[in-house]
């Protein structure tokens, strides 16, 4: 059956138990999970790498389209089930059920009872920057593969774009909830600005 995305099939689930029993006395500049944090960014940032020399590295392509998309694969399954979980306590995955309904169920972390967070703030900043920043760079090297007519890579790029695109929208729908959140979320931005720029035009004319 196809994929169902709407805001009927978006579970909101706690992450495993096991989660809330992490120390929270480290500060939160610290890095707690090293070895996560580092493999956030290793394969993504290698897959780029490998993009960008391996023309000089070697004339064959099938080798590096290979090496591309085995570090891209490897990096789109650390990061949807381990770092996400580890670094910013969010996970996301496809389940169907009995019925052959395809479900997006999307997972927080739970706030402690003493109101602590249990991922640092260094953690939580390299995720997100590593998460955002390549599949950027992947959206651009597809505009450059298209217009410099290397067809025969396009392939390999877009392969980097959809994998990293989708962890990209994944995490953000498990931070900000479901595609009604990110509606009022922007009309609640907008909101703002415009009263902001009423005050502002306000005070002016007081003035």
């Amino acid at each position: 059956s196809p994929l169902q995305d709407s805001s009927d099939d978006i579970e909101d689930v706690s992450l495993f138990d096991a989660d809330d029993d992490v120390s929270k006395r480290s500060k939160k500049s610290k890095i707690r999970h090293p070895v996560a944090s580092f493999f956030h960014l290793f394969f993504r940032v290698s897959a780029i790498v490998v993009y960008l020399l391996c023309e000089l590295l070697t004339s064959s392509f099938i080798a590096c389209m290979v090496t591309i998309i085995l570090l891209l694969s490897c990096d789109f399954w650390a990061v949807k089930n381990v770092t996400g979980r580890l670094m910013v306590g969010l996970r996301w995955w496809n389940q169907v059920d009995d019925d052959g309904r395809s479900h997006w169920v999307f997972e927080a972390r739970k706030v402690s009872a003493q109101g602590g967070k249990t991922s640092s703030e260094a953690e939580s900043r390299i995720f997100w920057l590593g998460l955002i920043t390549c599949p950027m760079i992947w959206v651009i090297f597809a505009f450059s593969a298209l217009f410099s007519f290397k067809v025969k890579w396009l392939a390999v790029v877009m392969m980097g774009v959809v994998l990293q695109g989708a962890n990209l929208y994944g995490y953000i729908r498990c931070k900000v909830g479901s595609r009604k959140n990110l509606t009022s979320m922007a009309t609640s931005y907008l909101g703002k600005q415009f009263l902001r720029q009423v005050s502002a035009q306000g005070l002016g004319i007081l003035g």
